[in-house]
């Protein structure tokens, strides 16, 4: 009495099925980082701007405000733009740890069934060479008692 066969597709179901959610956090969680540094890359371009606004103050350079003031615009912009989207990546992260650990725990579950059977395995045919003995001796003893 082995461990059946659907035990052992279902543990490669669950493995397959952790292994995919486990790529998608992994995709998910590269796509945030992205984000992220366009985020960073965005506050250091109006940081940049905010310098260009600052040094036409002091040397009356028209364009170089009017960069600046059009950088700072545009920061707003691109910030405006990402933190929303970021804010919804960290929710679709959050949802897809969620699924990984599920999916983990489903196939743990598995793992622990089939080992929980190959151990009633094991200890049934302990129990049957042990039977074995016995008889074996029980047979022998009551042949050397009989002659």
């Amino acid at each position: 009495m082995s461990v059946s066969n659907s035990l052992r597709r279902l543990l490669g179901i669950r493995d397959l099925q952790e292994e995919q959610s486990k790529l998608a956090l992994e995709s998910a969680l590269g796509e945030l980082r992205r984000l992220e540094n366009a985020l960073r890359i965005t506050f250091e371009r109006g940081r940049r701007g905010r310098g260009l606004i600052h040094a036409s103050a002091q040397s009356g350079q028209l364009t170089d405000r009017l960069a600046g003031l059009e950088e700072d615009r545009a920061v707003n912009l691109h910030v405006a733009a990402l933190e929303p989207r970021i804010d919804v990546k960290v929710e679709e992260i959050e949802e897809l740890r969620n699924a990984y650990l599920s999916k983990r725990v489903e196939r743990r579950q598995a793992e622990t069934l089939i080992q929980e059977a190959e151990a009633r395995e094991a200890m049934e045919t302990n129990r049957r060479g042990q039977q074995s003995i016995d008889d074996w001796y029980n047979l022998r003893k009551f042949r050397d008692s009989g002659q």
